[in-house]
């Protein structure tokens, strides 16, 4: 069997001998190559042909920032994940990291030099395979059926294994209760993969789509308000981090914090933000499921509820109550997906009225709300 080919980039000696066991502990994963800097790596990139990077910010002669911009350059669509100490004291290079290309990003545990990097190493093994296997999927297709047979990691640094779960004892045939009516409010749970789809959804979104937005992203708290920031400057809409009484309006989306469940509360005048500091829901918080939940009763069948690209399950359940109230439901299919986990349980599940590809989201929103479901 083929496995997920990685380059590792970091400054360090000792980083990139740990990470590099971490990775090779996973038989589905193959470490070919090391590069000390940006400069090196984009050498060796061109040599090995990795189907994954994993690269620092912080390195001397070229640092993260710089390679991406240079890969960019090159027209190169390789994946990479950011693992770096800078990661948590700068959520803004992050973020910048992100917009020029970059799909994810894992903080290293303490310093520069983490020799308690195991304790991010599941995650950082999920979203290796994650993002490599969706990569030999689209860009390497005669690699892609025995890539494809490689299982994600999961561990409860990433998504728990109780959340893979879907025991038909836990799951009702759900019957819609109304028609779909007049949309108010249009709300969207993603995970893996969620940042760059967010992007470019986001920056076709004309401005002036009638549904205010509310949306929950699995990310870590310190980094969502940078991320709506990112968002805010690629959108015709006003793409702000959800503080608790916030407005829910027309020409707004909402990014629930990294460490709060958003909900959404409607009242005489309009609807309003709700932030909530409860314990984990279906392994997450921000959970999809809590603002599901909460649209459903509160917007019922004048809701649209979408679920998107991630693993596990998060969402999944909760949007059928949306589908029993009324609302829409859509789902995106499993052609665009890096991970088609969340979509795809709602989807088995009947709580899904239509998928969609990545791409066709926008002009579907658009079409749903001019004419109706």
């Amino acid at each position: 069997m083929n496995k997920i080919s990685v380059m590792v980039v970091d400054d360090s000696v000792l980083m990139r001998k740990l990470i590099g066991k971490i990775l090779e502990d996973d038989l589905d994963i193959e470490v070919v190559a090391k590069a000390m800097n940006g400069k090196f790596a984009l050498s060796k990139m061109k040599t090995h042909e990795p189907d994954i990077i994993i690269l620092d910010l912080e390195m001397p002669e070229m640092d993260g920032i710089t390679f991406l911009k240079e890969k960019h350059k090159l027209n190169n669509n390789i994946p990479v994940i950011i693992l770096s100490s800078i990661a948590t004291k700068g959520a803004a290079i992050t973020m910048e990291a992100l917009s020029l290309g970059a799909s994810d990003f894992v903080t290293k545990p303490s310093g520069s030099v983490s020799l308690d990097i195991s304790d991010i190493g599941e995650k950082l093994k999920s979203l290796v395979k994650a993002y490599g296997r969706d990569y030999v999927r689209r860009h390497k297709t005669t690699r892609a059926t025995a890539v494809e047979n490689i299982r994600p990691s999961f561990s409860s640094s990433s998504e728990p294994k109780a959340s893979i779960s879907t025991s038909s004892d836990d799951w009702e045939k759900i019957t819609p209760i109304s028609k779909p009516g007049k949309f108010e409010l249009l709300a969207i749970g993603i995970s893996t993969g969620g940042p760059n789809a967010l992007r470019k959804v986001f920056a076709m979104i004309p401005e002036d789509f009638p549904l205010p937005i509310v949306v929950v992203q699995h990310m870590p708290a310190g980094f969502t308000k940078e991320f709506a920031k990112g968002l805010d400057r690629i959108s015709s809409l006003e793409v702000k981090e959800a503080e608790d009484g916030d407005l829910i309006k027309k020409g707004r989306i909402l990014i629930a914090p990294g460490d709060r469940h958003i909900k959404v509360e409607k009242k005489s005048l309009g609807g309003v933000i709700r932030l909530d500091d409860s314990a984990l829901v279906s392994g997450h918080k921000p959970s999809a499921d809590v603002l599901f939940e909460s649209v459903a009763a509160n917007y019922g069948k004048n809701a649209i509820a979408v679920i998107m690209t991630g693993m596990g399950k998060d969402g999944a359940k909760k949007i059928g109550e949306v589908y029993r109230a009324g609302g829409y439901t859509l789902g995106q299919n499993q052609e665009s997906c890096v991970v088609y986990g969340m979509p795809k349980v709602a989807f088995e599940h009947g709580y899904i009225h239509e998928q969609f590809s990545l791409i066709d989201l926008p002009s579907k929103l658009e079409a749903l709300v001019t004419s109706g479901a």
